[in-house]
């Protein structure tokens, strides 16, 4: 799986979010805040990716990351699922 687009917090925390293809050809979104915690989201629907690094590019630079995440999805109408990781 190729790394499509990274974005890292600017403000100090250890914050990450990641574009990817999954397995199955679709997007996945990846978070890690660095310490303990790894999560992926499948990408339902025909989301571009500048619109995906728009919305995450937006949210990582909040002070919380994955409410600001999941607005900016809501804002764009982009539907998530999460996968065991």
């Amino acid at each position: 799986m190729a790394t499509l687009s990274t974005f890292h917090s600017s403000c100090g925390g250890f914050d990450f979010l990641g574009i990817r293809k999954g397995r199955a050809g679709g997007f996945e979104i990846v978070y890690d805040d660095g310490v303990k915690r790894r999560l992926v989201w499948r990408v339902q629907g025909k989301a571009g990716e500048s619109q995906l690094g728009d919305a995450l590019r937006s949210a990582v630079n909040k002070p919380r990351v994955l409410p600001a995440m999941y607005s900016e999805l809501k804002k764009r109408s982009i539907a998530i699922e999460a996968v065991a990781v």
